[in-house]
Parts: C-alpha cells; structure tokens; sequence
C-alpha cells in the first residue's frame, strides 16, 4: 500500500488554476499525484526564490508558459500555493510581484502551523 499524501489548495491558487487550459490542468495534476506519491514529475524543479520545500511546475502550452507551485515541508499535505500564467518580460525568471506572492503564502502557511 502507498502513502500518499493529500493535495491541499490555498483558495486563490485553485481559482487561478481553473482558469488553465484543460491540458495544462491535466499535466500539473499529474505531476501533483507524482508528487503526492513520494516522487518527482520530469516538469518539476526545486524553486529557488524562497526557502527549502517549494516546488515548481513549470509547464509550456502553445507558447505561453504556466507554473505550479506547491511546498512539502509546511504540513503533512502538499499544499498547491500559486498558480500563474508566466508574462515575464525579463527571459527566464519569475516576475517579483509573482515571488512576493509566493512568499507571503508560504509565510501565512507557516505561521498558520505555530
């Protein structure tokens, strides 16, 4: 028997995620049950913008690039804390205001813990 852990949602990320393409919902779900196996989806790397425990799910759809950003380490769930289509005018990073929103959920998530 596996043991796998739940999926748990900050409200705003699952809004956001809804409004994804059915296809890009459907690989980030994938690699959610992956991650929620105890394993490591190809389309997801550590996220170097805050802390140890956030991950990303970096997914390409016709051009447009969505991310997926969850933590590990804050509960017993993996907790899916953003969701964003990536309009980055400087190349590969991540827009700062989309990192500030990270980083405050993650905050709040660990705080809430206390």
């Amino acid at each position: 028997m596996r043991n796998t852990r739940a999926i748990s949602w900050i409200n705003a990320a699952r809004r956001d995620f809804e409004n994804f393409p059915a296809d890009v919902q459907r690989e980030a779900l994938r690699a959610l049950t992956v991650a929620a196996e105890g394993g490591k989806a190809s389309q997801v790397k550590p996220f170097k913008g805050v802390e140890g425990g956030v991950f990303e799910i970096a997914l390409k759809y016709r051009g447009d690039a969505f991310r997926v950003l969850y933590a590990l380490q804050i509960a017993t769930a993996i907790v899916v804390i953003h969701a964003f289509k990536k309009k980055s005018k400087s190349g590969i990073k991540t827009p700062q205001h989309e990192v500030e929103v990270i980083r405050q959920r993650v905050k709040r998530l660990k705080e809430g813990l206390r």
